[in-house]
């Protein structure tokens, strides 16, 4: 019996721009990623395929990320934001240029961020979606979607709202990648009982869900497969404390440029006079200590090969002990971001995984349809109700800190469902929708939680709700605030290609 191998990065960020201002700390998040993690990644894609190593991945892309690839205004920005990053580096080559070590590490970020913006405007033609799917159309990854803005789904509480996330994550797909998707990336792995019919509703065939949601490694329940995690093969990959990111030899997340030097001189480089990370990280983890080394990307380079052989080493013993029980399949799954933006090495580490299952062939590299078409005596059984979340169920997004939002989110959901249907407020309802689903996002609740950025969090949870609100008045009083909704629909602006208010409709009068 052979032994395989699912690898799952789930891609995802919340949607966030800000036209009114010309540098917005949040927007970073995006850049950051792309600088870190989506571009360098799709560079080793690239440079596996140029050494003709063969590679199998499956790669999640939530429908708000791929709507901010394809928005022309952050595209831009983040042009400047690379041409900032360059400039920079040029002047850390002056400021450095007296220390061997710290000009060594200030040139391969300057030539870094170089290379980075070479091959977004080149190979990537300015859209990191071609990348995606030029490798989705050569075979080596399978692309799946999720919910329209990674709404927290055992939440919800009617159907049709459940339904729209995911029929309109269906139809963002199909528009940026020209074909359906077969599976999708449950928002967190969060599973209620149900949930399956409504995947199978939307031609759906696979999702994923914690170990501790399944009692077998694939299961299969009203027509829909359910892919469980490995806990051994996730957390030596993203555990910072028992995990190979801890290493002492790696990056040091923490210690950079845009907080180690006078604001005077990052300033111009930062968005207004807040401080953040600005990805010029000199010192390597070192240890448990205050005083860093100087970080030597060559060396990490070649602790990542060796941490990629022991991963390859550990899953092919734990497949053969699986393999005695008649189990020949681990799945693992991890947030990409993990990768290249929290382990900087993470990058690498993949490129050498890959190589290293073509060196040895012990174990095969596969995508969920391709061992589904392989296997087909699965089997059966539904899903706990579930999370990846701590403690594993629902805690994260229902809490003291964030519990607020939940009669206002269920309020918007009913007032939709009573507005008539009437052509004539078609533009208003939209929008009202629109605003609904970004306040679903179950990235809000999240940060309300991890106190990280819980202000910005419950800024926009405010907001949305306002703006459904405020729409909702003008629907009521037949008075439209042209300024207002026009600012709003520049603002907010994903799924414009799609008509919302036609697809909720539909869902509206065919579910009871």
């Amino acid at each position: 019996m052979k032994k395989y191998w699912i690898g799952v990065l789930h891609s995802h960020l919340p949607f966030v721009k800000h036209p009114d201002f010309s540098n917005f700390l949040e927007e970073w998040w995006l850049f950051e990623a792309m600088n870190e993690t989506y571009i360098p990644l799709i560079m080793v894609f690239k440079k596996l395929e140029d050494e003709n190593i063969p590679f199998k991945l499956t790669v999640s892309l939530t429908p708000t990320l791929m709507e901010m690839f394809n928005d022309e205004y952050l595209m831009e920005k983040y042009n400047r934001h690379l041409d900032n990053l360059i400039e920079l580096g040029e002047k850390e080559l002056v400021r450095t240029r007296t220390n061997y070590d710290e000009y060594k590490v200030a040139e391969f970020y300057k030539n870094r961020f170089q290379s980075i913006k070479d091959f977004f405007n080149g190979f990537l033609h300015g859209n990191v979606l071609n990348g995606y799917r030029y490798f989705k159309e050569k075979g080596n990854i399978e692309i799946i979607t999720s919910a329209a803005t990674h709404a927290f789904l055992p939440f919800i509480k009617n159907k049709e709202f459940v339904q729209l996330q995911l029929n309109v994550g269906r139809e963002v797909y199909q528009k940026s990648l020209n074909s359906m998707p077969s599976g999708i990336w449950l928002p967190e792995c969060a599973y209620f009982k149900g949930l399956s019919k409504m995947l199978k509703d939307e031609d759906l065939k696979y999702f994923f869900i914690e170990a501790h949601a399944l009692n077998c490694d694939v299961a299969e329940h009203d027509g829909v497969y359910a892919f469980r995690r490995d806990e051994k093969s996730a957390k030596v990959v993203w555990s910072s404390k028992e995990g190979y990111p801890g290493d002492v030899n790696y990056r040091d997340f923490y210690r950079d440029l845009g907080y180690d030097m006078p604001l005077y001189y990052v300033k111009k480089y930062l968005p207004g006079n807040t401080r953040t990370f600005t990805g010029f990280k000199y010192y390597k983890i070192t240890g448990n200590t205050d005083i860093k080394e100087f970080y030597n990307p060559y060396v990490a380079r070649e602790k990542a090969k060796e941490h990629a052989y022991n991963f390859h080493f550990n899953l092919d013993k734990n497949l053969q002990n699986k393999m005695q029980n008649g189990d020949n399949l681990i799945t693992s799954f991890y947030d990409a971001e993990l990768f290249g933006h929290w382990w900087f090495e993470g990058i690498n580490f993949i490129y050498h995984l890959f190589r290293v299952f073509y060196k040895y062939k012990e174990i095969e590299p596969v995508t969920p349809t391709e061992y589904l078409k392989k296997f087909k005596a699965i089997k059966k059984e539904e899903p706990k109700n579930s999370s990846w979340g701590d403690k594993g169920y629902y805690d994260v997004w229902l809490n003291d800190t964030n519990s607020w939002i939940y009669n206002h989110l269920h309020h918007a959901e009913k007032r939709l469902k009573e507005i008539s249907n009437d052509k004539e407020s078609q533009e208003i309802v939209e929008q009202m929708i629109k605003e609904l689903l970004l306040s679903q996002s179950s990235d809000w609740a999240f940060l309300m939680t991890a106190k990280d950025n819980k202000q910005y969090a419950e800024q926009r949870q405010k907001e949305h709700i306002y703006n459904f609100n405020m729409l909702d008045k003008m629907l009521k009083s037949n008075s439209v605030d042209r300024g207002f909704l026009n600012k709003l629909k520049i603002k907010n602006s994903p799924f414009s290609d799609i008509n919302l208010y036609e697809t909720f409709d539909r869902l509206r009068r065919n579910i009871h």
